[in-house]
């Protein structure tokens, strides 16, 4: 297949358009996000059985809620800086070069920037059919449903998203 005339061959991933719209999570969740700098790599390529992001936490600032996916597989390599990966185990400093992966359905987790410097990785999924979050520390589930992601109170009921 030839190239797309409207896709990129390369580029500098700490220079690709950054998300429009930060954090997918309804508030109160969306504002905790707050520094958070995504960029959407994979789907800058048009890639649809991956997704790769670039992320920048600055000081302070966190990846996201504590979570755990149940079919996606999780992946992230540290660029720059040290950030705390938060677990069910504990704790545990990753600092450039570093990577750490997460299993579907294996130990919730989440990034946090402890440190007073901003810190860069990447961060690769699955995007296969089917998959759920859970967020063992929020009254959250998520849900991938055609077209995105979906957000419930623990009880069922939904998040008002506007």
């Amino acid at each position: 297949m030839p190239h797309h005339p409207d896709r990129p061959i390369a580029v500098i991933a700490a220079e690709a358009p950054a998300r429009t719209k930060p954090s997918n999570y309804p508030e109160p969740f969306a504002s905790t996000m707050s520094g958070r700098v995504k960029r959407p790599l994979g789907d800058l390529f048009g890639l649809q059985s991956f997704g790769v992001n670039h992320v920048t936490l600055p000081a302070g600032a966190i990846s996201a809620l504590f979570h755990r996916h149940s079919v996606q597989d999780e992946w992230v390599t540290m660029l720059s800086g040290e950030i705390t990966l938060v677990h069910d185990g504990g704790e545990a400093v990753l600092t450039a070069g570093m990577c750490a992966g997460f299993p579907k359905n294996g130990s919730a987790h989440q990034l946090v920037n402890r440190s007073q410097a901003e810190a860069t990785y990447l961060e690769v999924g699955d995007r296969q059919a089917g998959d759920s979050v859970s967020y063992p520390r929020d009254d959250l589930v998520a849900m991938r449903a055609e077209g995105g992601w979906t957000f419930a109170h623990k009880d069922g009921t939904t998040y008002d998203q506007t």
